[in-house]
């Protein structure tokens, strides 16, 4: 793989440049496809050799491409050399290329790419992943599925690589919006309606409570009240928020099943109310807390001690926050986990909240607070189905498989299946994540239905639909003959386009792992679909001689294993049929 070939290229030039080749290894990539040229399979940058990025040395680096070129030399695994624009380009032995990629893509498997080099001196780690974390007593709000499927690819990559990772879904079951909840369901609830569709009934409940306690103080007071009660214990007021909190869980359970996402601890605010005393002791205890002329209690963080950036971390009333919780929350999973990182996957909105989280953290003498890290996303507008705006997850899901049912039903290759309502919302998630996944997570994006659900182009439809009809090769032809492969077989520009493409998967992992986008790997498979697609037109495997038509078949099962392999790590379930 592209290991062995790196390594054989960093070996030749430490020989020239008097440098160990494992400095060389991470500055030699393999070199994107191209569909205009033949490009070389290596590239080292030369500026990454020179101590500055003056114009001087720009020259000098160009210069210095063309001495290195010559004096480099090739031998039996680099056929080509030259210097392009402050480069050195290296191609591969065409045969040597072939075998050994497709022979470490089936050796491999689904760890193809993660046993680089790229990756070894990375020490494993204990890493804390915090995602999803919906509201209690609401139906799942379909702004949580970008911290739900955000937070599973991160840590489904973090595993794959091999650290240890807790997944954490910290939920919203405690605050003043129980407060209002508990005194809404008292004023406006009905038993027979939380039986028959609790979160729904629930929700109306809120919206209601809300309106009335906006022209209402009574309301308003009576709400700030419950949640005082909640705060002390109160037998009666815990009972009915149990029972809440209990109905919201049993269904975000099921949404859950339907994402393909599990947790290995569901926690929640709730579990922090005692601690969160003993966090106001402990702030206490080490002179940072103040209190307000309005009788809020508060961290100053201006660092100058003019109260100009605070922190609230408790009511005049008593009651506690949601950073008091957070904070008593992070000092618990230290002492129970001994993570070496713990990443908090919300929206940008929640900034600045963490940023105070954090520093508190510092100030407490918790050096640990480094190891913290908010990864922030944008929001997606313009999410609404047939009925109109859309509030729920549920009413998207179910607007994704009817409309991906229709789609195949109206494709004529479409093939039978045991199961088309599954196969249809495996196909309408990848049409999800992938549209969610293509851009920089930090930005805002316009969702559009029709985008999502094309079957051409950059969508997850594609990506599903390439791996069906690879999978439906293997099955036509079968793969009794892929042992023994004639390289020579596969030396035509679309083969080696794909096999090209093949050896920038670790590269593609690395690049994510450092800055936890999904984008590198979304436009990856995007592109060995689009590779393969083109491949499949050309490059018969019916007709074809046994050992061409073999030799075919082997890279095309290569190409759906690394695509396989890719999908899994965003968090889409391969189809096999559609």
């Amino acid at each position: 793989m592209a290991c062995a070939f790196r390594r054989s290229i960093a070996c030749q030039l430490s020989r020239v440049l008097a440098l160990p080749p494992e400095s060389l290894i991470k500055s030699i990539s393999a070199v994107p496809v191209s569909k205009k040229e033949e490009v070389a399979d290596f590239q080292l940058s030369v500026d990454s050799l020179l101590e500055d990025n003056n114009p001087q040395s720009q020259l000098d680096a160009q210069d210095q491409a063309r001495r290195l070129a010559e004096k480099l030399k090739c031998d039996s695994v680099v056929t080509a050399i030259s210097a392009g624009p402050g480069t050195l380009n290296f191609k591969i032995n065409r045969k040597l290329l072939t075998k050994a990629v497709l022979q470490q893509v089936t050796e491999d498997g689904s760890k193809y790419g993660l046993k680089s080099e790229l990756f070894s001196g990375l020490p494993l780690k204990r890493i804390v992943v915090e995602f999803s974390s919906p509201n209690v007593a609401k139906k799942f709000h379909v702004g949580h599925l970008r911290s739900t499927i955000i937070g599973n690819f991160i840590a489904n990559l973090k595993e794959a690589l091999g650290h240890q990772v807790t997944r954490i879904n910290y939920i919203g079951d405690w605050g003043m919006q129980f407060g209002l909840l508990g005194t809404g369901f008292q004023l406006f609830g009905y038993e027979e309606k939380l039986q028959s569709n609790p979160l729904q009934h629930l929700f109306e409940v809120y919206v209601q409570v809300n309106k009335e306690a906006a022209d209402d103080k009574n309301v308003a007071k009576l709400a700030h009240e419950f949640f005082h009660r909640l705060e002390l214990g109160d037998v009666q007021a815990l009972s009915l928020w149990q029972r809440f909190r209990n109905l919201s869980v049993e269904e975000y359970i099921q949404i859950y099943k339907r994402l393909g996402v599990y947790f290995d601890e569901y926690s929640g605010e709730s579990f922090y109310r005692e601690k969160s005393r003993d966090i106001l002791k402990l702030l206490d205890s080490k002179g940072l807390l103040q209190k307000t002329v309005t009788g809020n209690v508060v961290v100053d963080l201006s660092g100058t001690g003019d109260l100009s950036s605070v922190c609230t971390v408790m009511r005049s009333d008593g009651t506690s926050l949601y950073a008091t919780r957070d904070l008593a929350a992070a000092i618990d999973r230290m002492d129970k986990y001994n993570f070496d990182r713990m990443i908090y996957v919300a929206d940008k909105g929640q900034k600045r909240h963490f940023q105070q989280v954090f520093q508190i953290l510092k100030m407490m003498g918790y050096e640990w607070a480094e190891r913290c890290q908010h990864v922030p996303f944008g929001i997606v507008k313009g999410m609404k189905t047939r009925r109109g705006d859309v509030t729920f997850l549920e009413d998207v899901l179910n607007e994704v498989q009817s409309r991906m049912l229709q789609n195949m039903a109206s494709i004529k290759t479409t093939k039978k299946m045991e199961n088309p309502q599954e196969t249809a919302e495996r196909v309408g998630l990848a049409a999800l994540i992938i549209q969610d996944f293509k851009g920089l997570l930090l930005s805002d994006y316009q969702f559009s239905w029709d985008r999502v659900f094309q079957s051409r182009g950059d969508t997850g439809v594609f990506l599903q639909y390439t791996h069906a009809r690879l999978h439906s090769l293997e099955e036509t032809f079968g793969c009794g003959y892929l042992n023994d492969v004639n390289v020579a077989c596969l030396q035509e520009p679309q083969s080696v386009s794909i096999l090209q493409h093949l050896l920038r998967f670790d590269e593609v992992l690395y690049k994510s792992s450092q800055d936890l986008q999904p984008k590198h790997i979304v436009g990856y498979l995007l592109t060995l679909s689009h590779l393969a697609a083109m491949a499949h037109k050309t490059l018969q495997v019916k007709d074809s001689s046994p050992d061409v038509a073999g030799a075919r078949l082997h890279l095309f099962k290569a190409v759906r294993s690394v695509l396989a392999n890719g999908m899994k790590l965003l968090g889409i379930t391969p189809v096999c049929r559609m």
